[in-house]
C-alpha cells in the first residue's frame, strides 16, 4: 500500500479555494480543484470553502454528498466502476459484481489493499444495450464478463 500522505495544510486549501473563486458558481469546481490535488475532499476544507463562499458547512457538506464523483477518503490509483442499472443487471452485472468485489477482497466504495483500484457501483454508463458495462478511468467498456474484467484489473495492476 502506498505511503500515507501528509494531511493537507489550511494554506494549501485557501489557495486552491482562492484559485476557483473569480468563476461563476465556484463550488463544484473547487471540489474538482481540491480532488484533483488531494484524490478527495479533504474535510479540512469544508470549513475553509464555507467562509470563503459565505455558505454554511452544512450547505458545502450537502452538496458534496450529493454528487457522488466526489469522495471523503483517497481513491485508489484507478477507480474502476461496474453499471447496477437495470438493463446492465438483467445480463449478468450484479454476478459479475460479486465476483469482482471478491476478487479484490473489498466491497464498493473500497481500495484494494495495494492502492491500485478502488471499486465504485454506478447508476448507468450508456452502454445498456451491451451490458454489463464498466468503466476503467475514463474508458468505458461494454459486454463485460470475468475474463474482460480480469484483463482490465490486470491492467490497472489489481
Amino acid at each position: 500500500m502506498p505511503a500515507p500522505t501528509p494531511a493537507p495544510s489550511t494554506e494549501e486549501i485557501r489557495e486552491i479555494v482562492a484559485g476557483q473563486l473569480h468563476l461563476e458558481g465556484p463550488l463544484l469546481p473547487i471540489f474538482h480543484a481540491l480532488q484533483e490535488t488531494y484524490a478527495h475532499v479533504p474535510e479540512v476544507a469544508l470549513p475553509v470553502i464555507a467562509d470563503a463562499l459565505n455558505i454554511t458547512r452544512a450547505e458545502v457538506h450537502g452538496v458534496m454528498s450529493f454528487y457522488h464523483d466526489f469522495r471523503e477518503v483517497p481513491s485508489g490509483r484507478h477507480v474502476v466502476k461496474i453499471c447496477r442499472a437495470e438493463a446492465c443487471q438483467a445480463v449478468g452485472a450484479d454476478a459479475l459484481a460479486a465476483r469482482t468485489l471478491e476478487k479484490l477482497g473489498t466491497q464498493w466504495h473500497g481500495t484494494t489493499a495495494n492502492g491500485a483500484v478502488t471499486i465504485e457501483p454506478v447508476y448507468c454508463l450508456g452502454l445498456c444495450a451491451c451490458g454489463p458495462a464498466a468503466m476503467v478511468g475514463n474508458k468505458v467498456v461494454g459486454r463485460v464478463d470475468d475474463a474482460k474484467m480480469a484483463k482490465l484489473l490486470a491492467e490497472v495492476g489489481a
